[in-house]
């Protein structure tokens, strides 16, 4: 338990040096005196920068998925389920999030865990298109590709261009329904 907050401390406290120093000036020195950590603790957890980096990223991407795997109900609330955890991740600091898209592609561990991530995502969403009889594409696979990379390339950038979350979500929801449906 006490191993978990200090991790969660050293976490927070390079969240918030990545963005105010940007990655170059964001030492481990800054961030464990942020953490109120002693430079020995924060080895102890991460052997370096670039693994808090990579750790902050991999937890970016794990919130960008619905709180709950339990089917949300119709299509459209299914959808929405999706926009909504995908805005959720992306309210983090800007500045942050633009450390982690510059920076931390760098590494194949990153790569990799973005890669594996993605292809998990592929077959859950795909699997979620094929239980709606009114999901009418001529692949599902390729619909959930798309649909993946919609909502996180467009949420990604929208939020940056700060465009107003509430019909951000309406509108992607409507977007991808009518795609999805081949509705009007």
């Amino acid at each position: 338990m006490r191993a978990e907050l200090t991790r969660q401390r050293i976490l927070a406290a390079a969240a918030h040096v990545f963005a105010e120093h940007g990655y170059a000036a964001g030492t481990t020195n800054r961030i464990a005196e942020r953490a109120g950590v002693s430079i020995g603790s924060l080895y102890q957890y991460y052997p370096s920068k670039d693994a808090i980096l990579v750790e902050l990223f991999a937890r970016h991407m794990d919130r960008g998925k619905p709180a709950s795997a339990e089917p949300a109900g119709s299509l459209a609330e299914e959808l929405q389920a999706i926009v909504q955890a995908s805005i959720e991740a992306h309210q983090d600091d800007p500045q942050l999030l633009h450390v982690l898209m510059e920076q931390a592609l760098r590494w194949p561990d990153v790569l990799t865990k973005i890669t594996e991530q993605y292809q998990d995502r592929v077959v859950e969403i795909r699997d979620l298109l094929d239980r709606y009889p009114e999901v009418d594409v001529a692949n599902t696979t390729t619909a959930a590709h798309l649909l993946i990379t919609t909502v996180e390339m467009g949420v990604h950038w929208l939020s940056a261009a700060e465009v107003d979350q509430s019909s951000l979500e309406q509108e992607m929801i409507t977007m991808l329904t009518r795609y999805l449906t081949g509705g009007p």
